[in-house]
C-alpha cells in the first residue's frame, strides 16, 4: 500500500476520479497488494471528512503513510504467534473442562452397551 500511495494521486470520497486519482486501496491493488477491507475505505473517508470525491491533502496522505509505517515497526509476527498460542491454550483448557464435566461414560458406553448404566459410575476409557 505504501508503494501505491507514493506512486499515485490519492483521493477521498470515491474509488477513482476523472483526473486519474485513486483511493488508497486501489493504489495498493495496482502495485500488487490484494486487499478488500471495505472497513478501511469507510474509515479513510470518515477520517478525511469526505463529502464528495476530492484529492487528499498532503497532511491526510502523510498521516496515512505514518500510520502504515508505524504498523510495520516491531515484529508483528511474534505478537501474532503469541496470540495464537494463547488461543490454542484456552481452547485446550475449555475442551478439558468440558470433557471432565461430561465424563467418559459416553465414550466407552458405546463400546460396551449397558455396562455403564449397571455400574452407575464413570470410569476411564480402556
Amino acid at each position: 500500500m505504501l508503494e501505491g500511495i507514493r506512486s499515485n494521486d490519492i483521493i477521498v470520497g470515491a474509488y477513482v476520479d476523472r483526473k486519474g486519482g485513486v483511493c488508497p486501496m486501489l493504489a495498493a491493488h495496482r502495485c500488487g497488494g490484494r486487499t478488500d477491507f471495505l472497513s478501511f475505505a469507510h474509515a479513510w473517508d470518515h477520517f478525511t471528512h469526505a463529502k464528495r470525491p476530492r484529492r487528499a491533502t498532503e497532511r491526510e496522505v502523510a498521516t496515512l503513510i505514518a500510520y502504515l509505517e508505524a504498523g510495520l515497526l516491531g515484529d508483528p509476527t511474534a505478537e501474532f504467534e503469541a496470540a495464537i498460542a494463547d488461543h490454542q491454550a484456552a481452547a485446550r483448557d475449555r475442551r478439558t473442562r468440558e470433557a471432565a464435566r461430561v465424563g467418559w461414560t459416553w465414550l466407552w458406553a458405546a463400546e460396551r452397551p449397558g455396562e455403564a448404566e449397571e455400574e452407575g459410575r464413570e470410569r476411564e476409557p480402556a
